[in-house]
């Protein structure tokens, strides 16, 4: 189906001249396209576009206030064609707040579905194909990428994702999030954007935790692809070591009190 190839309440400006052009929808109403959140990756941010416009998929850019260097590399992607359309933020608003912009955004271009993929060269880009045909097949489901990393992963990073791991499955009261924390997913947009427009989520590195956690609250299914991860191609890593994981152990306060509000909920599908 693929090539195998390795706005309601944002506040965002679409580039003139770059407005992506969705595909036909196929026999499941899947119009797909990529959501790219761009903080000052400029060395890296080409090869991700031009793997992922190999894959026949349409892309949008969202420029998180990026430096002048990054924001002319952007303009440059964005005069490629009409399949990269380019959001500009104003100022930055963080990788959450920037993937809550290309959802939006994405919607309002008349797309069914956005895969949600790192800027800096992070994730496989030949899993691409496999993480559309996937979605494609379960237009209804998430299809979320389940890590796997190389030998270069820190170990003081490996454990604090692990404790992660394990909050998330306290606040859902399950195992069905092996990995809340790998950015390379793809999200069907009616669910996951009546999520944002009815809920304040994280805009920070936050965001992908607590998005997957409040959709599997409201019963959204999720399968797991494994996929590797290695660290940004350009070397540029823009996880704050204390802030960010002060953030996340506020959103996991956040978490339990919503999932002891839940609880019975929860305890009711387990049980049936």
């Amino acid at each position: 189906m693929f090539a195998d190839t390795p706005a309601s309440g944002s506040n965002f400006a679409m580039s003139s001249g770059s407005t992506s052009i969705p595909s036909a929808p196929d026999a499941a109403g899947f119009v797909p396209c990529a959501v790219i959140p761009v903080y000052n990756h400029e060395h890296a941010v080409g090869r991700v576009v031009e793997a992922v416009r190999a894959a026949g998929l349409p892309c949008v850019l969202v420029d998180d206030a990026s430096g002048p260097e990054c924001a002319r590399e952007l303009d440059r992607l964005a005069s490629l064609g009409p399949d990269v359309s380019l959001v500009r933020l104003p100022k930055n608003l963080g990788k959450g707040g920037a993937v809550t912009a290309g959802l939006r955004a994405a919607r309002d271009l008349g797309f069914t579905h956005a895969l949600q993929i790192d800027a800096d060269g992070q994730h496989a880009l030949g899993d691409v194909p496999r993480f559309l045909n996937q979605a494609s097949a379960q237009p209804d489901t998430m299809i979320c990428g389940r890590p796997v990393f190389d030998a270069a992963m820190p170990k003081g990073r490996f454990y604090g994702r692990y404790l992660t791991h394990v909050f998330v499955w306290l606040n859902t009261l399950s195992f069905d999030i092996p990995d809340s924390m790998c950015g390379f997913r793809v999200y069907p947009l009616k669910p996951v954007l009546a999520l944002l427009d009815s809920t304040r989520l994280g805009s920070r590195m936050d965001f992908d935790v607590e998005v997957l956690v409040r959709l599997h609250w409201r019963g959204v299914p999720m399968r797991w692809l494994d996929t590797r991860v290695s660290y940004p191609m350009d070397g540029v890593s823009h996880f704050r070591m204390v802030w960010d994981n002060v953030l996340m152990v506020r959103l996991q306060i956040k978490l339990f009190v919503g999932m002891l509000v839940r609880l019975p909920l929860l305890l009711w599908r387990k049980v049936s």
